[in-house]
């Protein structure tokens, strides 16, 4: 015997190997040879300087590797303490408590 259902659910299914799951390698980069710590910090880490560390290269750039799930994520790097803007993000929004924040894309 068939039953045909009262109502069917057109979501699109959840997969843990949805694209939207994905999670890929983001490279973030820094220059400034005076200071002595940068960390990246953002909406993907709860802000929090120490879970994204950037380490300084030879060359000066300070640098980190992270890894972003797919969309618009924001962004700052703490600089010694201080908040700075990333001059190579893909825009800037304002996001409380910060005055303005990076943004970045990934696809």
């Amino acid at each position: 015997m068939n039953t045909i259902p009262d109502t069917i659910d057109l979501r699109p299914a959840t997969s843990p190997y949805s694209s939207r799951n994905m999670v890929k390698p983001v490279n973030f980069y820094y220059l400034n040879r005076d200071v002595k710590s940068v960390s990246v910090i953002g909406d993907f880490n709860n802000w929090n300087p120490l879970t994204n560390p950037m380490r300084r290269r030879e060359d000066g750039w300070w640098f980190a590797e992270v890894p972003l799930t797919r969309g618009h994520h924001h962004y700052l790097f703490l600089v010694d303490g201080e908040e700075r803007l990333d001059p190579r993000a893909n825009g800037t929004v304002e996001v409380k408590p910060f005055t303005k924040v990076g943004v970045i894309a990934v696809g």
